[in-house]
């Protein structure tokens, strides 16, 4: 026997009166919705302006934005470029060094202060101080310590080594490596924190069963701990990458590019061309390829490290 509803006569007025009860999102849809603004954003400041840029590399906009489409023609221009080649080159190996060297300092330095150093909070402060630096004051500090003058090579001839020779900054086969040496000092800070919080998250019981199988300590680290840190590895690959591929005050700061183009790198190619020489189609161009370039490099790297955080084989 069904129970019938009472009807609104037979309700008394606190019946009526009586709050219904809100529905509740549930909290996936609440983080979906609180992530609009920031997609949006994302959507507007990155892809928009990424396809704007590939519309004007298409043009034959010098000063303005022009929309007479000459199909390819400003990448046959970049690439016919010497100069777009040299900056090419130099990323290449200020790429290779900067990277390879802030991980393996920032390593190694995670693991020196891990293992129990006196004064830990202080040699953290001293390290992580250089990233508290804009690149602009970094370059500016490493042009007086590079300058032949009254540098790092004046205060070592001064000290009686008269034959002492570091004038990289003003050798157009050396200065490349000037702003390697820059930016590991810089960001080296950066790796040293993510790997030391990396080897703080390692389980102690790990450390136990190697001391009690009797495994060396450099054993534990090159075929245990390293694996396990490969997140971190990939975190700080791509940070450094990313800082490789805008690196632009520094440039201007340390070298200004020279002597000649012998330190440009591709920022400062795209710069110079959109500010100074008024050709915005052909530092579109730089610029998109620019892109497909860290694309190129970091695509496969993610792809791998992805599959492997997924059990993928």
């Amino acid at each position: 026997m069904s129970h019938a509803e009472p009807s609104p006569a037979l309700l008394t007025a606190a019946d009526r009166e009586a709050p219904r009860p809100r529905r509740r999102l549930s909290p996936a849809t609440a983080a979906r919705i609180a992530l609009i603004p920031a997609t949006v954003i994302t959507v507007v400041c990155f892809y928009a302006f990424i396809a704007w840029t590939f519309v004007i590399s298409l043009t034959r906009s010098r000063l303005l934005p022009v929309y007479d489409f000459v199909g390819f023609d400003q990448y046959r221009r970049l690439f016919a470029n010497a100069r777009w080649w040299t900056a090419m080159e130099n990323l290449a190996i200020h790429g290779t060094l900067f990277i390879v060297g802030c991980t393996l300092a920032g390593y190694a330095l995670a693991i020196l202060i891990d293992r129990g150093v006196r004064a830990e909070s202080v040699f953290r402060t001293i390290f992580m101080l250089p990233l508290s630096m804009s690149f602009i004051v970094t370059g500016v500090i490493w042009q007086w310590l590079l300058n032949p003058t009254f540098g790092i090579q004046d205060a070592v001839r001064d000290l009686g080594w008269t034959d002492f020779v570091f004038n990289w900054i003003v050798r157009q086969d050396r200065a490349i490596y000037t702003l390697a040496i820059a930016g590991v000092w810089q960001q080296v800070g950066l790796c040293m924190a993510l790997f030391l919080a990396g080897l703080r998250g390692i389980d102690p019981n790990i450390w136990k069963a190697t001391r009690v199988d009797g495994i060396p300590t450099w054993r534990v680290y090159l075929h245990i701990i390293t694996p396990m840190l490969r997140p971190v590895f990939f975190t700080v690959v791509v940070l450094l990458a990313a800082l490789v591929m805008k690196a632009f005050d520094l440039v201007v700061a340390l070298t200004g590019g020279g002597p000649g183009f012998a330190s440009d790198l591709p920022a400062r190619f795209v710069v110079d061309h959109i500010l100074n020489r008024q050709e915005l189609g052909l530092g579109a161009a730089g610029a998109f390829m620019m892109l497909c370039t860290i694309a190129a490099v970091i695509a496969p790297y993610l792809y791998v490290e992805l599959r492997k955080s997924r059990g993928g084989r």
